[in-house]
């Protein structure tokens, strides 16, 4: 077995390229140059390597369509008599020299006024004015010096919505009457009965109302809200007892304060609200540069090129109709379902299907959306629309509409909390009611006032809050915290194959026949130098590339393999059909030299890092679902165990069935992938996560984002999780504790302000510690290094 090694690095993106080679492309060499003429070259100093490649040549009129006013007014978010606004998502800005060269924009295009970078969004806001520059041509430069600005059709059904700062209103309010109530009431704490001035006492109980009231009515709304949705679907959530709690607290104060009886208990009602308010938010964090809710609008391009009378005419894509003839450049995407009527189609469906293999389509053969076409520019005449393709009916099934989700414990807990609460509260009631009616109303308002749930609902906002965050330190991100819980549960894990379990780019090439000598070597890497099939350039990686490449009398036959003269040998090398050899399971590329058999390359992906030690460390039943063909089963069923279940050649549908399959016989159901193929299985799955090798990068919608690399850490991810739980009952174990030292307070009817002053703000401060000290405990020891070895 032999092994292609890298002689040197390219000096704008760091990637292998050819021994005494500066540069791995033109294209690299070409944004040097650029650079290099506007004085920009301090690029490089910044960070080491900070190019990406360049190799896919960038076709002349690609943002031709930037012309059409039509898409400038979806794309433009502000223009007047001189400038215009308009933000590009830029997946390759990576580090900050892009910041610096992006921010430096205006020296390569005039044009441009200023660009401002939001690096965690990879965005870059632009104003130029257009009378010196345009739309289109803005793209153009970004685009020449590697920064092509991604525009999907996304980015024109879709505006983003408006960023919701209400929440953090609602707790600068409660915050702000929160600390005024509790000076105000310190004079009355400490003072005593009668060691206070009458008139000052009455001041300061009535500015402690006026600043409940917006408490009260505003900061609370959220869980008036919660718990309104709850009663109307028959659910008693979390914050029904938390309302009714406020709502107690409220009235009994505003009763003391109106009547004379006392100063009521406006501190603890505004603490405890003030504490939820910044548990929910912690539990409400999002991840502003992710989406978790992509679908094909966010993976198909903005326009189209469509043929009309021999002319080529850049067209939204909503307005494709069928019949339409359109014409896909190399390297394009085939936006929907259409019939071959001009030129060559090799279609890269792998991240449709999960197929690894181009597949070679004829004259007259249907192409089906989503697949990207590796062979040169083609025709298509199209016999669907583009929201009528197989590719989008994926997200149209009826299951993923009425996806079920499973109640939180939190609010079962609640409930059942909520009903002892109230069943001590009427026996408090019959109690007083035999011996003295006048202590029935102190004791039971002391009794739904201490008894208030907050503790459960505190310790579950921020031990999940911080499991998130802990979770993104090690890039799982998370849609929510219910996601925690289900991922927790999980009893059945399913995996995708390409792209999941094996990398999308890296490749392992063997060579199995007789020795090659340097010369066929040389020969072999000429003819696979003519080619730009992804096996041809596996194969030339493998061999290297020589210093003479020419070939005579080249042929390529699309799908079947390409022969020539080189070296003075005659080589032909593809498919065992094309070749003459014998068929083998997996990848292959047969070589015949001089019309002899010399064997054939292997091309595999390889499977990521740590894949068998997590597979093995795994200990629920697990399911392999590829779209790609057989030849990796004996590796697969080495790593995952003779109890695993191995389907390949699975289409979307399949997966989405077998998912269906294993929910109906009460599986919980984990489901990791990475593709378009996998979009409806992980939607459907109690847990999906999308795999990605850059989280910026196109996954479809799921419950979490794992940056490819990190997946060793599942076994840990899912303990963690399940952490996660005892955490918050350990934390409303010691609630209990708060509330049966205040339960005797009250249903004595002895509940003073000042206890429950103290022992409000001491359980929601105490709970607050015991959640971030025992998850970040739990988060250090299950996911440090140590714990992964012996995992």
């Amino acid at each position: 077995m032999q092994t292609t090694t890298a002689a040197t690095q390219c000096a704008h993106c760091g990637e292998p390229c050819s021994k005494g080679e500066q540069f791995c492309c033109s294209g690299c060499k070409m944004v040097y140059e650029l650079l290099n003429e506007h004085g920009l070259c301090d690029y490089y100093t910044l960070n080491n390597r900070p190019g990406t490649a360049q190799r896919a040549p960038v076709r002349q009129d690609k943002f031709a369509f930037l012309d059409d006013a039509q898409i400038q007014q979806q794309l433009i978010q502000y223009r007047d008599d001189q400038q215009t606004h308009v933000t590009f998502h830029i997946p390759n800005i990576h580090c900050s020299s892009c910041l610096w060269l992006l921010e430096n924009l205006h020296r390569i295009n005039p044009g441009v006024q200023q660009v401002n970078v939001n690096f965690t969004q990879k965005e870059a806001r632009v104003v130029f004015f257009q009378e010196q520059t345009s739309l289109r041509e803005v793209a153009e430069t970004l685009n020449s010096i590697g920064y092509e600005p991604y525009i999907s059709l996304q980015d024109l059904q879709k505006k983003k919505p408006p960023v919701n700062r209400r929440l953090i209103y609602q707790l600068g309010v409660a915050g702000f009457c929160f600390a005024n109530i509790m000076l105000l009431s310190f004079p009355e704490y400490f003072s005593g009965d009668n060691h206070m001035d009458s008139t000052m006492s009455l001041v300061f109980r009535y500015l402690n109302l006026a600043l409940s009231l917006p408490v009260f009515f505003f900061s609370a709304q959220p869980f008036y809200s919660s718990a309104w949705k709850g009663l109307k679907h028959g659910f008693l959530n979390i914050d029904v007892p938390i309302v009714l709690a406020i709502m107690v607290t409220f009235l009994r104060s505003l009763t003391d304060v109106l009547t004379g009886a006392g100063t009521g208990y406006f501190d603890s009602m505004t603490g405890i609200v003030l504490f939820m308010l910044t548990g929910r938010i912690l539990q409400d964090k999002t991840y502003k540069g992710l989406s978790f809710d992509r679908d094909y609008t966010a993976y198909f391009p903005i326009a189209v090129t469509l043929v009309k009378d021999k002319a080529e005419i850049p067209v939204q894509l909503p307005d494709v109709k069928a019949g339409d003839t359109l014409l896909i450049h190399h390297q394009e995407l085939v936006p929907a379902d259409g019939i071959l009527v001009k030129g060559k189609a090799l279609i890269d469906y792998s991240f449709v299907t999960g197929e690894s293999a181009p597949v070679a389509k004829q004259m007259g053969e249907i192409i089906y959306a989503g697949g990207r076409q590796l062979e040169g520019n083609m025709e298509i005449l199209t016999i669907k629309e583009v929201a009528q393709s197989y590719l989008t009916s994926l997200w149209n099934r009826d299951e993923l509409q009425h996806k079920q989700h499973k109640a939180s414990f939190i609010h079962l807990l609640g409930r059942n909390f909520t009903w002892i609460v109230l069943f001590i509260a009427a026996v408090t009631t019959i109690y007083w009611g035999i011996y003295d009616a006048s202590k029935i109303w102190p004791a039971v308002t002391s009794i739904l006032i201490v008894a208030c749930p907050c503790a459960l609902l505190l310790a579950a906002s921020f031990t999940n809050g911080h499991i998130l965050r802990i979770l993104s330190r090690h890039r799982l991100y998370l849609r929510n915290a219910q996601a925690i819980e289900t991922l927790a549960d999980t009893t059945h894990i399913v995996f995708d194959k390409t792209g999941t379990l094996t990398g999308k780019t890296q490749a392992s090439t063997t060579w199995h026949g007789r020795t090659l000598s340097v010369a066929e070597k040389n020969a072999i890497g000429a003819l696979a130098s003519q080619s730009q099939h992804p096996a041809s350039r596996t194969v030339l990686a493998y061999c290297g590339k020589p210093d003479d490449t020419s070939v005579q009398r080249f042929s390529e036959e699309t799908g079947r393999g390409l022969q020539g003269w080189a070296q003075r040998m005659h080589v032909q090398m593809g498919s065992a059909g094309y070749t003459g050899a014998k068929e083998k399971n997996g990848s292959q590329v047969h070589v015949n030299i001089n019309g002899d058999y010399a064997g054939y390359f292997l091309l595999s992906h390889t499977f990521r890092a740590g894949i068998g030690d997590m597979l093995h460390a795994l200990p629920y039943p697990l399911t392999l679902l590829s779209g790609d063909h057989d030849g990796d089963a004996p590796r697969l069923r080495e790593m995952m165990g003779s109890q695993a279940d191995l389907r390949f050649r699975q289409q979307p549908h399949d997966k989405l069935d077998y998912i269906i399959a294993l929910q109906q016989q009460g599986k919980q159901v984990l489901m990791i992938g990475d593709g378009l193929n996998d979009a409806g299985a992980l939607k459907q799955s109690n847990t999906g996560i999308s795999l990605t090798e850059n989280s910026n990068n196109f996954t479809p919608a799921s419950d979490g984002i794992l940056e490819a690399e990190q997946l060793r850490k599942l076994p840990a991810f899912i303990r963690l999780c399940k952490v996660n739980k005892r955490i918050i009952l350990i934390s409303f174990a010691m609630s209990v504790l708060y509330n049966i030292t205040g339960l005797f307070f009250a249903v004595q009817g002895l509940l003073s302000p000042l206890t429950a002053a103290i022992l409000m703000p001491a359980s929601s401060i105490s709970i607050i510690v015991l959640t971030y000290g025992l998850s970040e405990w739990a988060g250090r020891r299950l996911l440090s290094d140590d714990y992964h070895r012996r995992a």
